[in-house]
C-alpha cells in the first residue's frame, strides 16, 4: 500500500472541501470538511452520530467532542470550528436526522457509510479535481501539515493527533526539500 501525503495547497483544501457543495451532497461535504479539521482517523469519524455533535435539547451544534479513538482507546476532545460548524449546520437541515443516527448514514441501510466508501467519495472528488493520490488519511495528515505551517508547535500537533512518538508526527507533517528551503529563506529576515 502506498504511503498517503498531505495537501499542501491550500486552494486544492478548499476546492476538495466545496467539490461537494457544488454537487448538493452535504453528508460528503461535512466527511471531507471533518476529516481535514479534526485530525481524526476516518475509522473514528465514521462512528460518529448525530448526538455527538448536535445538542437537541439547545438546537444547536455542540461546541466540542470528546470521544474515545477506536485505535488507541485514548479519550480525544476537539473544539468544532467555524467551519465545521457551518457545514454540520447545513447537513442538519438538510437531513433532519433522527436523534441517535450517524453523521455518516447509509441511506438505504440505515447504518454508517464504510470506509471502502468514504474513501470512494475523497477518490471521487480528488480524481475530478486533478489533486492526485488523495485517501481518507491524507486528511488527516493536511490537518497537521497545515497546523505546522501555521506556527503550531509540533509538540502540540504530537498531542492532538495522540501519538506516541515525534517520529511519528514527523513523518506524517510531510516534510519536503522545499519545506527546509523556506525556513532558510525566512531566516534572513532575523538580521
Amino acid at each position: 500500500m502506498a504511503a498517503t501525503s498531505p495537501i499542501r495547497s491550500k486552494q486544492q483544501v478548499r476546492a476538495l472541501a466545496e467539490y461537494y457543495i457544488k454537487r448538493k451532497q452535504p453528508r460528503n461535504h461535512v466527511l471531507i470538511v471533518l476529516g481535514v479539521h479534526t485530525a481524526l482517523r476516518v475509522s473514528d469519524l465514521l462512528r460518529l452520530t448525530w448526538e455527538d455533535v448536535y445538542d437537541t435539547k439547545r438546537s444547536r451544534v455542540r461546541k466540542s467532542v470528546s470521544i474515545a479513538e477506536s485505535k488507541t482507546g485514548k479519550r480525544k476532545t476537539f473544539t468544532l470550528n467555524s467551519r465545521v460548524v457551518t457545514a454540520l449546520k447545513h447537513l442538519y437541515n438538510s437531513v433532519k436526522p433522527e436523534p441517535g443516527g450517524f453523521l455518516f448514514e447509509n441511506p438505504r441501510t440505515g447504518r454508517a457509510i464504510g470506509r471502502v466508501q468514504a474513501f470512494r467519495i475523497i477518490r471521487d472528488a480528488s480524481e475530478s479535481l486533478d489533486l492526485g493520490r488523495v485517501s481518507c488519511h491524507s486528511l488527516r495528515k493536511t490537518f497537521g501539515y497545515h497546523a505546522w505551517k501555521s506556527g503550531v508547535s509540533p509538540a502540540v500537533i504530537m498531542e492532538i493527533y495522540n501519538h506516541s512518538s515525534f517520529d511519528i508526527t514527523r513523518r506524517y507533517l510531510g516534510v519536503t526539500q522545499d519545506d527546509k528551503d523556506d525556513v532558510y529563506r525566512k531566516m534572513a529576515k532575523l538580521i
